[in-house]
């Protein structure tokens, strides 16, 4: 169920698996794996790349996820260590990183809808 609005060609900076959330790698046009730390800037589509490869990331719109974690629909997603959606619930006071909003519940391993809408949070 993609509903993508820009999907932008980059070179995989690292291996990257299809329906995960995606970083700016170390080079220009480069992309990588999110991982908490990471700021988010979409999400690969259904395809891996291997280093080098081309790799396709929705930028806009609706993309499918692959989860990492419970999740209920509604909910901010970030990335784990392995770019696979999960909660993202800071604690007081500590930033986190969000690549968007689940459309559905979901357990991890499961493919759900993610609206893309890259931000940063504050616990409060």
């Amino acid at each position: 169920m993609n509903t993508a609005v820009l999907i932008k060609s980059m070179n995989a900076g690292a291996i990257v698996r299809g329906r995960r959330f995606v970083a700016v790698g170390a080079a220009d046009f480069a992309a990588i794996e999110a991982n908490a730390a990471a700021i988010i800037i979409g999400v690969s589509t259904e395809y891996d790349a291997a280093i080098a490869d081309q790799v396709d990331v929705v930028m806009v719109g609706i993309a499918e996820i692959v989860l990492g974690g419970v999740v209920a629909r509604g909910t901010r997603l970030g990335a784990d260590a392995n770019g696979a959606g999960v909660a993202v619930a800071p604690a007081t006071g500590i930033n986190a990183n969000v690549g968007g909003f689940a459309l559905a519940s979901g357990v991890a391993g499961d493919i759900i809808p993610v609206l893309i809408q890259p931000h940063i949070i504050q616990g409060q």
